[in-house]
C-alpha cells in the first residue's frame, strides 16, 4: 500500500540539509523476528475493521511475517492503553493502537480522546516501546470513513490512519535497528 497524504511524505521522500542526507534503513532486514502488536477498539467497528486491515496490510508490505503480528480487541478507545500494555508485556517490540471516536452531543468525546491519547503516550514513555496512535477523532462519520479507506480502494477517496500508524512504526523500528538503539 502506498501512502500519500499531506501529513506523510511519499515513499521516495528524502531529507537533506547543509550537505547531510538522512539515510533510509533497511526495513525488511530490521523486521526479521520482530513482533508487532495491534490493539483494536470494537466501538465503531465498521471504521476500526478498516483501520485494522490497513495496519496489517502495511506491516505485511514492510516484510513483517504474519505470524509475528498479534492483535487484541477491546470494547473502546479508553481500553486501548491497557491492551497495548498487555501486548508489550507479551514481548511485542511495537504496538499500534487503533480506534475511532466520533463527536456526539456531550463532552464524552473529549474524555475518551484524552484518556486514549494520554494513556498511549504515558505507556510509550514509561516503557520505551513505541505505541503508534491510529485513533481517528472525527466530528462526523463521513470524516472517519475518509480516514479509514480499506486497502486497495481508490486513493482519491481518502486514506487509512491504521496504515499510517503501522508504516510509521515499521520505519521507526528499522531506524532503531540501523542505529543500534534498544527501541
Amino acid at each position: 500500500m502506498t501512502i500519500s497524504h499531506e501529513h506523510a511524505p511519499g515513499g521516495d521522500a528524502t531529507f537533506a540539509h547543509a550537505g547531510v542526507r538522512a539515510e533510509r534503513a533497511d526495513a525488511a532486514h530490521a523486521h526479521r523476528g520482530v513482533r508487532f502488536g495491534i490493539a483494536v477498539a470494537r466501538f465503531n467497528a465498521g471504521i476500526t475493521d478498516s483501520l485494522f486491515a490497513g495496519a496489517v496490510a502495511e506491516l505485511l508490505a514492510a516484510g513483517v511475517d504474519a505470524s509475528h503480528i498479534r492483535a487484541i480487541q477491546v470494547p473502546g478507545a479508553v481500553e486501548l492503553p491497557l491492551a497495548a500494555k498487555d501486548l508489550i508485556q507479551a514481548g511485542c517490540a511495537a504496538v499500534i493502537a487503533l480506534g475511532c471516536v466520533i463527536r456526539g452531543e456531550t463532552a464524552h468525546f473529549e474524555y475518551v480522546c484524552r484518556a486514549a491519547t494520554d494513556g498511549c503516550m504515558r505507556l510509550m514513555l514509561d516503557t520505551g516501546v513505541p505505541v503508534g496512535f491510529g485513533v481517528i477523532t472525527a466530528e462526523t462519520t463521513e470524516q472517519a470513513q475518509t480516514r479509514s479507506v480499506r486497502p486497495g480502494a481508490a486513493a482519491a477517496s481518502g486514506h487509512n490512519v491504521g496504515a499510517h500508524a503501522a508504516l510509521g512504526h515499521s520505519r521507526f523500528l528499522a531506524w532503531a535497528a540501523c542505529c543500534g538503539t534498544d527501541s
